[in-house]
């Protein structure tokens, strides 16, 4: 009796990888699509270049790993780079922020946001200064003040600068008072916020005062409402890229 022939695997040995390589192209398509070139730092970016410089030219020992471990190209991990230690710090501040002035934010006498300057913290200026004033109205925001000046001197923001940036809304300024125009306001109290701060123990040289008037807005002037908004003093922790 003839013996059955055994089946030809040659024929099917290397079809997987045609498979397998759609879906890894695939893969990469995917992640490249989600890819934000703003939001990637250079080292981070080095990193995973690293990683992968020998994957394709023939070695077996694959890329570098991303785990600790040694790195000879950069010389540590990534999750000690100071990229990442930047963001750490910077979420930090952003939670100490939000649980420092709660109860402000609630009333809207402050605001915390984070935008790519940094973290940006707004004063309500109707809270700390009557209309056409410059001098902080110390007796209501005295605690504000401390609570600010406690976070500017905190671990969190070691090693950053601040902006202080005076906002007007579109009102024309009365021709009776003190001030030419919304730009002297503006870096008036801009100033007024620094020197209570520095008065109370933040470093001066760490500061930074602008006054823009009325050409930020964050709202409306055609409102009521949308004015309150855009009379506002900003304290920013500056991020790295904007020392």
């Amino acid at each position: 009796m003839a013996k059955k022939k055994k089946a030809d695997a040659g024929g099917v040995g290397g079809e997987w990888i045609v498979t397998y390589s759609d879906m890894v192209t695939l893969m990469l398509c995917f992640f490249v699509a989600l890819f934000n070139p703003d939001d990637t730092d250079p080292a981070q970016l080095a990193a995973m270049i690293s990683a992968f410089n020998n994957i394709g030219l023939g070695s077996s020992s694959g890329g570098n790993t991303l785990s600790s471990g040694k790195s000879a190209d950069l010389g540590n991990t990534i999750m000690s780079l100071p990229s990442m230690d930047k963001g750490r710090v910077l979420g930090n501040a952003l939670r100490k922020a939000v649980s420092l002035f709660n109860p402000e934010v609630k009333s809207n006498k402050v605001k915390v946001t984070h935008d790519e300057r940094g973290l940006v913290i707004s004063l309500a200026s109707d809270a700390f200064f009557n209309p056409a004033s410059a001098r902080i109205n110390i007796e209501e925001t005295r605690d504000i003040l401390v609570r600010l000046a406690s976070l500017l001197n905190s671990d969190e923001v070691r090693g950053h600068k601040f902006r202080v940036e005076g906002h007007t809304d579109s009102e024309a300024i009365d021709p009776l008072g003190p001030w030419e125009d919304n730009w002297q306001l503006s870096s008036a109290r801009a100033i007024a916020v620094l020197r209570y701060l520095t008065a109370i123990g933040v470093q001066e040289n760490r500061f930074q005062v602008a006054g823009f008037a009325d050409t930020m807005p964050v709202s409306s002037n055609n409102t009521p409402e949308g004015r309150a908004y855009n009379r506002r003093v900003d304290i920013i922790i500056l991020d790295e890229g904007h020392l």
